[in-house]
């Protein structure tokens, strides 16, 4: 089954340029550096409770000429989302049978020379005209996996809260992460003062949450992958730390979530939407 979000993908046109602004960001260093002979360079992040991949065309190889092209057609920014099996022969099954049309279970493998490590992994993906237009994937870890969490400082960013999927068609976009993919709907809220449908759907103590415009009514139009919400522990210390790293961020605030405080960061997030949340919401 579907354990977990095992990591968030960003694709950019530069690895040197994201990873220094991740790091200001998230006020932690990259747990993990690699190059792919296939044309790829790649850092990640690993947080308590997900990952956070990015990954830059490096050199001229079928996986550099695939991001550019993927970066000519939709931009830079948030591209796909990377779920954490259990058992993924069984999910893959599972799947197929669901008409999630899932490709064949292959394995992947990285090394970071830099910490003198290696990494492998199975995995396989969804058909993207399946899952309404949304990049997925479904991941398992060897167990010896190096790549661990390790705590930072108060003021770092230490895992997601949430990602946000904008979705013109709220039933369709249920359906999918409910029934075919098996996450549960913890809650449906319309609220006609936002003019916004949210549903929350609960997975390895994240949320995947799908966004829907009342006024624009239903539509065919693919979903579309959005934008993050980081969770900090102490969020007063990390909007300061941020505010002296001279990112653009906005004013503390109470959040839509009962108890919470947020506020969003403006730029240096690679055109992803950003915002920041209070972690003991």
């Amino acid at each position: 089954m579907i354990t977990g979000l095992d990591h968030v993908l960003i694709v950019c046109t530069s690895i040197d340029e994201a990873e220094h602004a991740y790091s200001a960001l998230l006020g932690r260093e990259p747990d993990w550096r690699s190059t792919d002979p296939g044309g790829t360079s790649t850092v990640i992040f690993q947080l308590d409770n997900t990952a956070l991949e990015i990954m830059a065309p490096q050199g001229g190889g079928p996986l550099a000429r695939r991001l550019h092209a993927m970066i000519e057609q939709d931009g830079a920014g948030l591209k796909s989302l990377i779920f954490a099996s259990d058992n993924l022969a069984d999910d893959r099954a599972a799947f197929d049978r669901r008409a999630l049309k899932p490709d064949e279970i292959m394995p992947g493998e990285s090394a970071d020379p830099y910490a003198g490590k290696s990494r492998s992994w199975t995995r396989f993906r969804l058909d993207e005209q399946a899952t309404n237009g949304v990049r997925m994937f479904a991941l398992a870890r060897k167990a010896s996996d190096p790549l661990v969490y390790k705590p930072a400082a108060a003021n770092a960013i230490s895992g997601l809260d949430h990602v946000v999927i904008n979705t013109t068609n709220p039933e369709r976009a249920v359906a999918l992460f409910g029934a075919r993919l098996g996450l549960r709907l913890a809650l449906d809220r319309s609220n006609p003062d936002w003019d916004m449908r949210l549903m929350f759907f609960r997975v390895g103590g994240l949320t995947i949450e799908l966004a829907h415009k009342i006024s624009g009514g239903a539509g065919n139009q693919p979903d579309k992958l959005w934008g993050l919400s980081w969770k900090a522990p102490d969020i007063e210390a990390a909007h300061e730390r941020l505010m002296s790293a001279n990112f653009s961020v906005t004013s503390i605030r109470a959040g839509r979530r009962a108890g919470t405080k947020v506020f969003t960061v403006r730029d240096g997030t690679m055109g992803v939407p950003t915002l920041v949340i209070s972690a003991e919401a």
